[in-house]
């Protein structure tokens, strides 16, 4: 956030509440999904007590290790009409680079797909692990220059450009101008 303000908190209760009832669903232990999820016991136990400030990148492997969509783990319940204000939704910042994603529309029922603002400045690319099999991401700079797509072979991208690109395979998002935004549509098939 570049006015000074602080971000968003987590909704860290609601967060606490799906990674039980996703654990639950999914038959297996606390020390289990840690291990799937490349995550220390520890940490996944504050995460479902409601503790802790979970990254993108360790809720990303939650859900990869669940078979469910990160906004599953961080969605609050959707009335008829929603409006998210400039600053406003649940948002969670990477520890890798100045990059935050900002839920803005998860998945109705019968469909597959989120949508989410990223937020990110100059510096180091947020390089993300395989998501689950077959889904496509969808980029679409609004602001600034980025440089994203599969590790190995990105695009640089301008304002109102578009990217399609596997997520099922290593990739990365780095600024390459301050104040850089994107809309961010992940394609769960």
């Amino acid at each position: 956030m570049t006015d000074g303000a602080s971000p968003p908190r987590l909704p860290l209760d609601r967060i606490a509440t799906s990674l039980r009832r996703e654990r639950t669903r999914a038959g297996i232990s606390l020390s289990e999904l840690a291990k799937r999820a490349g995550i220390a016991k520890s940490t996944l136990s504050q995460l479902e007590s409601g503790a802790g400030n979970p990254s993108v990148e360790t809720l990303w492997a939650l859900g990869v290790a669940l078979d469910v969509p990160l906004s599953t783990l961080v969605d609050p319940p959707r009335p008829a009409v929603r409006l998210i204000r400039a600053g406003e939704g649940p948002s969670v910042p990477s520890e890798q680079a100045d990059y935050r994603a900002t839920l803005l529309s998860a998945s109705p029922p019968g469909a597959r797909r989120d949508v989410y603002l990223v937020q990110v400045e100059p510096g180091s690319a947020r390089e993300s692990d395989p998501h689950m099999p077959g889904t496509v991401e969808h980029l679409i700079v609004g602001t600034g220059r980025v440089l994203a797509g599969p590790e190995d072979e990105p695009v640089e991208l301008a304002a109102g450009d578009y990217l399609s690109y596997p997520g099922d395979v290593p990739h990365l998002c780095r600024a390459l101008e301050p104040g850089t935004t994107c809309v961010m549509i992940v394609q769960h098939l």
